[in-house]
């Protein structure tokens, strides 16, 4: 169960990435007040928790209300994913400065996303909810933690460090996303396959 566990966690705090999303918030909130600053990051938190959370209970029955199966979801998830993941590679990530920065883009589609999502769901159908919901809460922990240290690992690690990051963590996720699509084609073919021999 630990091995298991440690293995969703992991899938989705690399997809998800709050690291390499520094420099971005950075970016975002550099001639903000320090309090607005703090407001953003609660609402970039609170709304990727609550998008994580609703999925971890109620994924399965918002996949069913709408007809669609994991395998496309997966599919579709994973061609995202791979849209933004090569956008971060290529010429980074641009956004004009509103007001609610903190809901749009930050917690979604940057922090939660389709891809996290995609994990998220994985791991539920995989290694069950509770595996599936802790995985969840641990990435929600790591993703405040931090937040709680931004400032100092922004200086740490350097606007150049945090882009270096940001670049490494593009290209493990554009792997996922291929892998993704890859297990999403398989099992549509694994239930053609299935149907077809059934009507033989």
């Amino acid at each position: 169960m630990l091995e298991e566990l440690l293995r969703a966690t992991i899938a989705l705090i690399v997809v998800m990435d709050p690291v390499g999303l520094i420099p971005i918030i950075i970016s975002l909130t550099a001639e903000m007040p320090v309090e607005e600053q703090k407001r953003i990051l609660n609402t970039t938190l609170y709304t990727a928790s609550a998008i994580l959370i609703v999925f971890a209970l109620a994924g399965q029955q918002l996949l069913n209300l709408f007809s669609i199966s994991l395998a496309h979801f997966s599919i579709a998830g994973g061609l995202l994913l791979l849209i933004l993941s090569l956008e971060f590679l290529l010429k980074g990530f641009e956004v004009a400065k509103g007001i609610e920065v903190g809901a749009v883009p930050l917690a979604f589609p940057l922090l939660v996303g389709p891809g996290s999502i995609t994990i998220l769901m994985l791991s539920l159908q995989k290694y069950g909810f509770l595996i599936g919901l802790l995985s969840a809460l641990i990435a929600i922990i790591f993703t405040a933690v931090v937040f709680k240290f931004i400032n100092t690992i922004y200086k740490s690690l350097g606007r150049l460090g945090s882009l270096v990051i940001t670049k490494i963590m593009a290209i493990f996720t554009a792997a996922i996303a291929i892998e993704f699509i890859i297990d999403g084609i398989k099992a549509i073919f694994e239930m053609f396959y299935i149907n077809s021999a059934k009507i033989y």
